[in-house]
């Protein structure tokens, strides 16, 4: 889950995450697709700003 009161759209989200299962949405924030993301925490662990959740 991405806070998107919180999320800057920075990309480093983007960049970081193994499978591509994250984009940017109509007003530049981070979304994830949860049909391809594999729950690894990379988005999480490097998000600058906290706004990535992963319920694993």
């Amino acid at each position: 889950m991405i806070n998107k009161n919180t999320c800057i759209g920075c990309g480093t989200c983007v960049s970081i995450c193994p499978v591509g299962a994250i984009s940017f949405d109509k007003d530049g924030k981070a979304q994830i697709d949860k049909s391809i993301c594999i729950g690894c925490g990379a988005c999480q662990a490097n998000c600058p700003v906290s706004a990535i959740d992963i319920d694993l």
